[in-house]
């Protein structure tokens, strides 16, 4: 809820941060909704040297879909700000509760542009192509990086190639235990087949989003991608994880064109290009079904948020509702079509 004590909270906050900006006012303030892991609040302030300026504030919500460590998100953004990875600048990471009663972070923000919607028909219009371009290949300079070498590497455990694939079924498999609310037989039965079929040791040890999609990404008039958003979930692992999340069909209501954009055979095309990588299709099998797998995961403690009404935000109960239903009919068919193939 946006409340006067929280603009006279961000105002003696920014006072304590950036002195050199003289007196600071606040011009306007307003929540972003659609967000289930951070409350996000745009901030529109103006500075008695500096003039006017957009900010972005992302606070620890009082429950979260899935648990994440701040840190984390916040080394994620320093880890690409001046590269070829288009982020917003991570200004200042806050612990101490004194000033907006939980921990935060604070960005720069990226003005005139959108994201897109899961929901829409056509989010792109005339833009489809280049944007689907840009982002495929955006996606190939974060497995491109030097994931040793970044600010994440800092926060994150460090996995080895032939690991990567265990340690992320482990840590999912663990959150349908500890989350479910009644039996989950084709979740155990993906895991199953996982176990059975491991997929070939991970190329490189890269920086992985964890979540890029479609909805986490922004663009401007000009089809132009200016900002990749919500690093939350990001780790180091195997690069094809990112790759086959982006190409999950629940990104898009055109099937055909995971996110709207390319047809999956491009994109992977695009992806090994800009990456310098390859995507190796007993892998890819892999990475896919474990793909619907993680989704179903992260909706199914979308709806125990929900029914327990720790977190009612609508997002919440259309992750139960919508998303876990379809990525359990994903995993059946592609149980089916790998029984079928055996």
């Amino acid at each position: 809820m946006i409340t006067k004590e929280l603009e006279a909270r961000i105002v003696r906050y920014l006072a304590h941060r950036m002195p050199e900006a003289g007196r600071v006012s606040v011009i306007a303030l307003s929540r972003i909704h659609g967000g289930a892991s951070r409350e996000t609040f745009r901030v529109r302030i103006d500075q008695e040297r500096g003039g006017e300026r957009g900010l972005i504030f992302r606070r620890d919500p009082v429950s979260t879909l899935i648990e994440t460590e701040r840190e984390v998100e916040f080394a994620a953004y320093r880890s690409f700000m001046g590269s070829a990875v288009p982020v917003p600048g991570a200004l200042f990471l806050e612990r101490e509760l004194e000033w907006l009663e939980r921990p935060f972070f604070v960005m720069e923000e990226i003005e005139g542009c959108t994201a897109g919607s899961i929901l829409a028909a056509d989010p792109y219009g005339s833009h489809r192509r280049k944007i689907g371009e840009q982002f495929f290949t955006i996606l190939g300079a974060i497995a491109k990086r030097d994931a040793a070498t970044s600010d994440l590497a800092r926060h994150v455990p460090v996995v080895k190639p032939d690991d990567a694939w265990k340690v992320e079924l482990a840590k999912w498999e663990k959150v349908i235990d500890e989350d479910e609310l009644e039996p989950q037989p084709i979740l155990r039965a993906a895991i199953r087949w996982m176990r059975r079929n491991p997929p070939p040791a991970a190329q490189k040890i890269s920086v992985v989003h964890g979540d890029y999609r479609t909805g986490n990404f922004l663009f401007d008039g000009t089809g132009t991608i200016r900002a990749v958003l919500d690093w939350e979930m990001a780790h180091l692992g195997d690069p094809l994880e990112d790759l086959c999340w982006a190409l999950d069909p629940l990104w898009s209501t055109d099937r055909a064109h995971p996110g709207g954009m390319l047809a999956p055979e491009e994109a992977i095309k695009v992806w090994e290009k800009a990456s310098g990588l390859k995507a190796d299709r007993q892998a890819l099998a892999w990475w896919t079904m474990f793909a619907s797998f993680k989704g179903a995961a992260i909706w199914i403690s979308s709806a125990k948020e929900f029914q327990a009404a720790k977190n009612t935000d609508p997002v919440m109960a259309f992750s139960g509702l919508y998303c876990l239903p379809f990525h359990n009919k994903r995993l059946a068919d592609m149980l089916l079509e790998a029984r079928e193939a055996a």
